[in-house]
């Protein structure tokens, strides 16, 4: 009998996984609403605080426990602790509580005071027994909601997104450890606990310094290599074993199963280099595919509506706990004023009150191990719907997207025979060219081609101002100072923001120096390596991309169409005879091959083939309005 509730529960779970994702869709379409929270409210819909068609079975009930294992592990997979540690913005000399690392830092340390502090008020009214716990939910932000809303509005890669995305992986990451030690000790004592908890940390330093050693290790790579096809899938096997290791480890030193799992998703980001492997997507689409939906699902099957109506002290408890939230990030947000704008400051600290795992699940713990009672649990889950509904909108509306101007054309930095080269090609293509150089004789030949010129030093910002640094799509510096180099790539990233910055480099401490600052560069010896390779073993291609003509050209376009977003390929009808030869996207190794059932996703790159007037046509339907 149990295992037939068991299975008919299931089906149920199943059905409600495929139908949220498409009844969000068309919500979206009004209102921007998470998945999750479909998923939490689809569970209180047919939970016990609705039509109650959820039997809670030990299968059910292992599963939803492992789909939160599995969330954690994926939030551990997210880490990156060189975006923590380092920053970002190329501001080497600033203070360092004028970089996006310090500000977030210390915004994080305020908000933590804040929230404890929000967590003592509501212990000495009386509305709750645990205010540490209270304080660290308060503390935490959601990291699933910050990231998508700052790569939507293309905000990620500039220093007001980095500085925002670093307070976001703090307050991930230390609410994590500090809910696992605190937990640990209410529930198995001080005494010893402190020590065993260092013990995990230290564990986890030494397994990740061997996870970067195997990573390396010629023969382990090419047994892991051997053992990657379809039926051995050996990284995804050995992925799960490590979580089962890690949550087994954890309890066995009094941790809780939550750090455990979190820490040994954090030990293959540490040995991770470069963009996220394949793996790791097979990862996240087994966890956010299966496990992750039913944990949320029960999680609303579970939510207590009679306890939270029954309870006066809950009622009040969940608009204080929403206002204590904001309260505890917004205020803190105001240290982002010595980088950013009034406005900026406070829409960040209102995207930062988003919560939503980390809460929903550090209460479920404290649920089940009774240190809250099931009408705060209540609370705090409608606490964490609200906000994460909510703070994306807030933040949309106080910091509305610019209605700029649509970023054209290229500066190139020197007047040599490259850059002439570059320059001529470019033209061919239909690009505004400007050059910036001291050679007059040079620069009036250039003007004479159809190029814009500028004469003055690269990295003056007067002069690139002068060249239409503001509205520019592009800068490639070809001068050959490297210092100068260096200067005018920071000056275009951090005061012009120009979205493409290229450089040439051969020196290694040049070429470090400029990806330090997310430049793309480019090493001479190393690019006509891969152009006699490209010769050798792509000759046809080769071919295409050097000899242009009216008939034939490759462009890139980034999907920004919200309509093309989670749609098959083969329901995009581009206009002309266009043709999508590869999708460049975030996280992927290698170029993704494009196939009729391959589903565009948001921040993909499609690499365009076809005449120029189908490109155009076509990129003006990709990038949408």
């Amino acid at each position: 009998m149990e295992k037939n509730l068991t299975f008919q529960s299931l089906l149920l779970l199943t059905l409600l996984a495929v139908a949220v994702p498409l009844v969000i869709r068309q919500i979206q379409r009004v209102v921007r609403l998470p998945i999750v929270v479909g998923e939490i409210l689809a569970g209180i819909l047919v939970g016990q605080s609705g039509l109650n068609l959820i039997h809670e079975t030990p299968v059910l009930t292992f599963l939803a426990d492992f789909g939160f294992i599995f969330l954690m592990f994926l939030s551990g997979l997210e880490l990156k602790f060189d975006v923590l540690l380092t920053s970002s913005s190329g501001r080497e000399k600033a203070s360092f509580w004028r970089r996006p690392a310090g500000l977030a830092g210390l915004n994080f340390v305020l908000t933590l005071a804040l929230a404890l502090a929000g967590g003592f008020l509501l212990w000495k009214a009386g509305m709750t027994r645990n205010p540490i716990l209270i304080g660290l939910i308060l503390s935490t932000t959601s990291l699933g909601i910050v990231v998508p809303v700052l790569k939507e509005r293309e905000l990620i890669g500039e220093p007001y997104g980095q500085s925002l995305l670093m307070a976001a992986l703090i307050s991930d990451f230390v609410p994590m450890l500090l809910l696992g030690l605190y937990i640990s000790v209410l529930t198995r004592g001080f005494s010893s606990n402190l020590l065993l908890f260092v013990l995990l940390l230290l564990v986890f330093v030494a397994a990740s310094r061997l996870s970067r050693w195997a990573q390396h290790h010629a023969l382990t790579r090419r047994v892991i290599q051997e053992l990657s096809h379809a039926t051995a899938q050996i990284r995804v096997r050995g992925a799960f074993a490590l979580i089962v290791v890690w949550v087994v480890l954890a309890g066995s030193l009094g941790v809780e199963a939550i750090l455990g799992a979190f820490l040994a998703g954090a030990i293959i980001a540490q040995s991770r280099s470069g963009a996220r492997q394949v793996f790791e997507e097979q990862l996240d689409a087994i966890g956010y595919g299966f496990f992750i939906p039913i944990f949320f699902i029960m999680v609303g099957a579970r939510f207590d509506l009679a306890a939270l109506s029954g309870s006066p002290k809950a009622l009040w408890l969940a608009p204080l706990l929403i206002l204590g939230s904001y309260t505890a990030n917004v205020v803190p947000a105001l240290c982002l004023r010595a980088l950013f704008s009034w406005r900026e400051s406070i829409a960040g600290g209102l995207l930062l009150a988003s919560r939503l795992s980390l809460a929903i699940a550090a209460s479920a713990i404290a649920l089940k191990l009774g240190l809250i009672a099931s009408a705060t649990n209540s609370a705090i889950v409608l606490v964490a719907i609200f906000t994460c509904t909510c703070s994306p909108v807030f933040f949309n509306r106080l910091l509305p997207p610019k209605p700029g101007r649509k970023r054209r054309g290229v500066i190139i930095l020197g007047t040599d025979p490259l850059a002439e080269l570059l320059g001529k090609r470019l033209l061919q293509g239909g690009e505004i060219v400007t050059f910036i150089g001291r050679d007059t004789s040079r620069l009036q030949r250039l003007q004479e081609t159809g190029c814009k010129v500028v004469t003055g030093p690269p990295d003056d910002e007067s002069v690139l101002q002068q060249a239409g640094a503001d509205e520019a799509r592009a800068l490639v510096a070809l001068a050959n100072d490297p210092e100068v180099v260096l200067r005018a790539c920071r000056q275009a990233q951090e005061r012009f923001h120009i979205p493409s910055v290229v450089a040439r480099a051969e020196l290694p401490e040049h070429v470090h120096n400029l990806k330090a600052l997310n430049v793309q560069v480019v090493q001479p010896a190393l690019a006509m390596a891969l152009g006699l390779e490209g010769a050798l073993h792509f000759p046809g291609a080769l071919s295409m991309l050097i000899d242009k003509s009216d008939e034939f050209d490759l462009r890139e376009v980034p999907l920004r169409n919200r309509d093309l977003m989670d749609l098959p390929l083969r329901q995009v009808q581009l206009p002309g005879q266009a043709l999508v030869l590869g999708i460049r996207r975030r996280g992927e190794d290698e170029m993704v091959v494009p196939h009729g059932d391959t589903v565009l996703r948001a921040a993909d790159v499609l690499v365009l083939c076809g005449n120029p007037k189908a490109l155009a046509a076509a990129g003006l339907h990709i990038g949408g309005p």
